[in-house]
């Protein structure tokens, strides 16, 4: 549990660009909401880190850009089976 939000916000970014991680992975292992990474990431991290912001806006974008990708192929799983 992190008490000092500004610390969370840089360990979330580096977490995300360490393993190329999506807002919802980086959710699970931190322990708490998707909308709170995003909070994080896009609101309270370019104040404090503008150099870290940007790596991590770039993974977001392609995230972002990957998303509907990542939806079929699960579907896909589910209807075959593959779970």
């Amino acid at each position: 549990m992190y008490t000092n939000i500004e610390e969370r916000a840089c360990d979330l970014a580096a977490y995300i660009i360490d393993n190329r991680a999506t807002v919802r992975s980086a959710a699970t292992e931190f322990g708490i909401s998707k909308s709170t990474v995003h909070k994080d990431l896009t609101e309270r991290l370019p104040r404090l880190n503008p150099g870290l912001y940007k790596q991590v806006r770039q993974l977001l974008d392609i995230n972002k850009a990957e998303r509907h990708i990542r939806g079929g192929l699960a579907t896909r799983r589910k209807y075959r089976g593959e779970d």
